[in-house]
């Protein structure tokens, strides 16, 4: 059997989005100390999703925790489309609010493209506008979806190198999958890399895994990668997350990816867990680009 020289790291989410936090709320802290208008995310919740309470209600702590003020916008479920897109216009004309996000998934009665498209792109911070976008396709200074902006950010900061290697994007959803195959190939660091969207079309899949240097899988399908289907080496980003029932847990379910992570874990030279992987990143990106959303105000009104 070849031997590998290597050990295999463990790209820390959890570790890495307290990090940026705390960056985060030292920026903050200055800003107050200067007398300047701290950031101020709001976020719109229609309805009452047990996983986008639970999202949500994080999003509002780590605000707290950072120092950015924070509106919490709650509809109930039998909110008309009207009603929604007249609560966007009011975010939109609210000189206090920076950055905002409606939450997904929406009730089934209300178009979710048309809420979307509806929120002013430069308060946008979920990165989800078609001008957005756009913006990032072509390389020009925007919002990136927060999901895959954490995860350019864990490679940056785990000094992943992905200059010249194979990335295998599984998933071509417009929130992750799509978004990381543009970004992985941009110049740039984190970035540089060949890319392959792969998706439920897809014929031979293990065939093109295989040949993978880095593989971001976002399909939601539990432990779905498995050891046979990744070289020695690989670079593997989980980005499912699924409930498996599981009796021997006290809540009855355990949390799993898309990874068959005991096994793969073996031959991958880095690899995220989950839970602590990529889901706390979101979180601390979508902060970030309330930042950022925060400095390009300023700009515009000095």
């Amino acid at each position: 059997m070849p031997n590998f020289n290597y050990t295999m790291t463990i790209l820390d989410g959890k570790k890495t989005s307290d990090d940026l936090k705390n960056e985060i709320a030292a920026d903050v802290k200055a800003m107050k100390a200067r007398g300047e208008k701290v950031p101020h995310l709001a976020a719109v919740l229609v309805g009452t999703d047990g996983a986008s309470l639970t999202y949500v209600g994080s999003k509002v702590r780590s605000c707290e925790r950072i120092g950015f003020e924070s509106t919490l916008i709650k509809l109930p479920e039998e909110t008309t489309e009207d009603e929604l897109l007249n609560q966007i216009e009011a975010l939109n004309n609210n000189p206090e609010i920076d950055g905002y996000i409606v939450q997904l998934p929406l009730p089934k009665h209300i178009d979710e493209q048309k809420v979307l498209l509806a929120v002013d792109p430069d308060k946008d911070v979920d990165g989800f506008h078609p001008t957005n976008f756009g913006k990032m396709a072509q390389d020009m200074p925007v919002f990136i979806p927060a999901t895959p902006f954490g995860i350019m950010e864990l490679l940056k900061r785990y000094n992943v190198p992905t200059e010249g290697k194979h990335t295998v994007v599984i998933g071509r959803s417009h929130i992750v999958g799509r978004p990381m195959s543009i970004l992985m190939s941009q110049k740039g660091n984190p970035g540089n890399s060949t890319v392959t969207l792969a998706h439920s079309r897809t014929q031979n899949l293990k065939e093109i895994t295989l040949q993978a240097d880095i593989i971001i899988t976002a399909l939601g399908v539990p432990e779905f990668l498995k050891a046979d289907m990744v070289k020695e080496g690989v670079t593997v980003i989980d980005v499912g997350i699924t409930r498996v029932d599981d009796a021997s847990r006290e809540r009855g379910y355990r949390l799993t990816g898309d990874v068959d992570f005991e096994a793969v874990s073996k031959k991958a030279k880095f690899i995220t867990p989950v839970p602590g992987g990529v889901g706390p990143m979101t979180i601390a990106m979508l902060l970030k680009n309330t930042l950022l959303a925060r400095a390009r105000h300023k700009e515009l009104q000095s």
